[in-house]
């Protein structure tokens, strides 16, 4: 059996190595439990395994699996980028890729001044909220009555 590690590093995050590694595997953006789940059965890896006992082939498996979802024949509905808006495709993106196209969408929006992105640019909520009593925190701190004051000489 292989040495106990406290850091183990799976697609480019350190993941702690007490925790079962389908609840480590969450702290990783873009991952979420049945997305950890998938990688992991694909993987062939116990998913109540401590992190840091897993072994370095072990690793480079969930890696891949969490890296190329669609060359495991993962149902769409799992993928986080359906039908990308310019190439079509239907991928997951992970950490600083998730981050870049999320930016690139809403930069899109707001330059076609479609509802959505001028929500996005206004601060109010997107998806239809109410905003009478709720989303306050945007429209400014409401000061009441001001008393008037006079200047004695």
């Amino acid at each position: 059996m292989s040495e106990f590690r406290h850091i183990v590093r799976i697609a480019s995050t350190d993941l702690k190595g007490e925790k079962q590694i389908l609840v480590a595997m969450k702290k990783i953006k873009g991952v979420d439990v049945m997305y950890a789940n998938m990688a992991l059965s694909i993987a062939g890896v116990s998913k109540i395994k401590k992190a840091g006992d897993l072994s370095d082939a072990e690793v480079e498996k969930i890696d891949e699996a969490l890296k190329n979802p669609t060359s495991n024949h993962v149902p769409v509905w799992l993928l986080n980028r359906r039908k990308d808006y310019e190439t079509g495709v239907d991928t997951h993106l992970l950490n600083a890729d998730l981050d870049y196209e999320k930016d690139n969408d809403l930069k899109r929006m707001k330059k076609l001044k479609i509802y959505k992105g001028l929500r996005h640019q206004w601060g109010l909520p997107v998806r239809g909220q109410r905003t009478k009593s709720n989303f306050r925190k945007n429209k400014g701190k409401g000061l009441g009555v001001k008393k008037k004051t006079s200047i004695r000489k």
